[in-house]
C-alpha cells in the first residue's frame, strides 16, 4: 500500500509510512532527541540519490497540515513503518499507525534560537546552560513551534522553540548558535512590596507666649539657692545686732546705699578732722550714730579693748557722748540701735566666787 514515490528533482526522497512510538522497539534512549528509525528500504533508496549529509527530513501530517523536521538514527524498522519519539508524535497530532509523509531537505546552519520553558520548574535547574548544551547534542535540527523534551534529574522538562534564524527550521550540527530564553509560560512576576514609608515625627506642642513662658519657668524652678543665709554670731559671745543680708538682696542693698554715698563721704572727712578712731574709714562715718554708752566693735581687737576700757573708766554716759560715732554695718536695719540698748549684762571673764581645793 505504501510505496516509494519516484525520484523528483534529481535527488529528492519522498515516502509515506505508518507512525509508531519508539517504545514499540525498545529504544527508550532515543526518546530525548529528534532522530527517527526508518526501514532498510529507505536507506537503499537514499544511497542511490545524491543528497546532502547529514540526512534531514521534513515530516508532515497530511490530515492536520502540521509539520516538523528530524534526523535519522537507524534503518532497522519494519517495512512500511517508522518509529518516532513521543514528543514528535504529539506535536504532529499523530496516533499509533497514522500515516505520515517523509521528504528529505537541506537546512541552513542556525545562528540564533530563542527558547521558552513551558513550566517554571526549569528555573530550579542550577546550571541550565550546561544542561541544554548536553541535551541539544541529541538533536540535529530545530523548528519554530516545536515543543521538545529533555530529561534531567529524574524529571522531564518541555522547551518550546519561539524563534530561529536564519529560517523557520535550522540545523544545529557543528554550528555556533546563540541561545536566548524567554520567561516560562506560567511564570508570574513577584509582587513588588513598596518600601516602608518613614514615620512622621510627632507633632510639636504649640509655642507659648514669651510672657507666660517666663512665668511658667519661674514657677517650675521654685526657690533659688541663696548662699550664706542664716543667723550671725559674734566672737565676743554677744548676740548679733543685725541679721545678715541674703546674697540675692546684696544688689538692692548696694543700690540703696548708692544714694547716700556722697553725704557719707563728707561726714567721714569731718569725723577724721575731729579725732576719729584709728582704722575708721570715711565710708564708715556715714553710718548712723550708736546710742550713748553702747560699745560697737570696730573689727580690730586691740582698738575694741582700748575703747571698752575707756568707756568703763568714764562711767558710760559722758564717755559715750564724747566718743566719736561708730560705724554700723551697711545692711543693718534702722532699729539696730534700739536692740543694742536692750542688751543684757556684758560678758566678763573670770568673775565669780573662788574655791580652794583644800577646802
Amino acid at each position: 500500500m505504501f510505496n516509494f514515490y519516484p525520484p523528483m528533482g534529481g535527488g529528492t526522497f519522498e515516502a509515506t509510512y505508518r507512525a509508531f512510538p519508539l517504545a514499540f522497539i525498545d529504544k527508550q534512549s532515543a526518546e530525548y532527541g529528534d532522530k527517527v528509525i526508518m526501514p532498510p528500504s529507505a536507506l537503499d533508496r537514499l544511497a542511490s540519490l545524491h543528497i546532502e549529509y547529514p540526512m534531514l527530513f521534513k515530516i508532515e501530517n497530511g490530515a492536520t497540515g502540521r509539520s516538523t523536521h528530524c534526523g535519522v538514527l537507524e534503518f532497522i524498522a519494519q517495512e512500511g513503518h517508522v518509529y518516532l519519539p513521543r514528543w514528535m508524535m504529539q506535536n504532529l497530532l499523530l496516533t499509533e499507525g497514522s500515516p505520515v509523509k517523509f521528504r528529505n531537505v537541506s537546512l541552513p546552519k542556525g545562528t540564533f534560537v530563542k527558547l521558552q520553558p513551558v513550566t517554571s520548574d526549569f528555573l530550579d535547574i542550577s546550571n541550565p546552560k550546561a544542561v541544554l548544551e548536553r541535551t541539544l547534542r541529541s538533536y540535529s535540527c530545530l523548528t519554530v513551534g516545536d515543543c521538545f523534551v529533555f530529561h534531567y534529574n529524574s524529571r522531564d522538562y518541555e522547551i518550546e522553540v519561539r524563534e530561529a534564524r536564519p529560517g523557520e527550521a535550522i540545523s544545529i550540527i557543528e554550528t555556533d548558535c546563540q541561545v536566548d530564553f524567554e520567561a516560562p509560560k506560567d511564570y508570574k512576576e513577584p509582587e513588588r512590596v513598596p518600601p516602608p514609608q518613614p514615620k512622621a515625627p510627632p507633632p510639636q506642642p504649640a509655642a507659648a507666649p514669651e510672657g507666660n513662658g517666663a512665668a511658667e519657668e519661674g514657677e517650675e524652678e521654685g526657690p533659688r539657692f541663696a548662699a550664706f543665709v542664716g543667723q550671725g554670731r559674734r566672737l565676743d559671745g554677744k548676740p548679733a545686732s543685725a541679721n545678715p543680708v541674703p546674697a540675692g538682696a546684696a544688689a538692692s542693698a548696694a543700690a540703696a546705699r548708692a544714694g547716700g554715698s556722697g553725704a557719707g563721704a563728707g561726714a567721714g572727712a569731718s569725723s577724721s578732722g575731729t579725732g576719729a578712731r584709728p582704722g575708721s574709714s570715711g565710708g564708715e562715718g556715714a553710718a548712723p550714730r550708736s546710742k550713748a554708752g553702747t560699745f560697737v566693735s570696730t573689727g580690730n581687737r586691740l582698738l575694741d579693748k582700748l575703747e571698752r576700757e575707756r568707756l568703763q573708766k568714764q562711767g558710760g554716759g559722758a564717755a559715750a557722748a564724747a566718743a566719736p560715732p561708730a560705724a554700723q554695718p551697711a545692711a543693718a536695719p534702722a532699729d539696730g540701735a534700739g536692740d543694742a540698748a536692750e542688751e543684757g549684762p556684758k560678758f566678763e571673764a573670770f568673775k565669780g566666787k573662788g574655791y580652794s581645793l583644800r577646802g
